[in-house]
């Protein structure tokens, strides 16, 4: 299997827009001046939503997240799974009313507030969750067995090597011709340890 060739491709669902046209709806009616572009919004809105739903494409490759969407301005982003920090799932109360979730999707190395991705709508988005997850950890291999020490200076064989390591160099360099007075390095302060 090639990286490109896609594993999983999450599909959108319809009543997303919907959705979208019912939060803009909530914001004009709370305004005097939004209720007369309310009669506008919802025609217009239904028929701009579709078109970007259109537009939007999730696919899972077996080394990346690839997510397109945009009506005008066309964004792509393809995502290593092995940068994938956290996948998290939002459901408001309206989320919940139509049966949506949000996806957000946060990597390492990502700048500012907030998720490098996030998408509404994604049908089975625990199940796209969990694929995405399932195959970032497969990328990463297995874990190892046994954990090595926390620190080796607690080791008290790797101590008494570095100790006789630190009196060979000691005897090696007291064996070696004297520094000329004028080098930097025989100031009396570089002498002490």
């Amino acid at each position: 299997m090639t990286e490109d060739t896609p594993i999983l491709t999450g599909r959108f669902n319809p009543k997303v827009c919907t959705y979208w046209v019912t939060t803009g709806a909530i914001a004009f009616g709370v305004t005097i001046v939004g209720l007369p572009l309310l009669l506008l919004w919802i025609p217009l809105g239904l028929w701009g939503t579709r078109r970007y739903l259109a537009n939007m494409e999730c696919v899972l490759t077996a080394k990346a997240l690839k997510v397109k969407k945009g009506i005008w301005v066309k964004r792509e982003k393809t995502i290593p799974l092995e940068k994938i920090t956290d996948m998290g799932m939002i459901q408001g109360p309206l989320m919940r009313a139509f049966g949506l979730h949000r996806l957000t999707v946060e990597t390492a190395g990502q700048s500012g507030e907030g998720a490098l991705v996030s998408l509404i709508g994604l049908e089975g988005a625990p199940e796209f969750r969990e694929a995405v997850l399932a195959q970032r950890d497969a990328l990463s291999g297995p874990a190892p067995a046994t954990a090595a020490p926390a620190s080796t200076s607690e080791d008290p064989a790797t101590l008494k090597a570095i100790h006789e390591t630190l009196l060979r160099i000691e005897a090696a360099l007291s064996a070696s011709p004297e520094r000329p007075s004028n080098s930097p390095e025989a100031t009396p302060e570089n002498d002490r340890v």
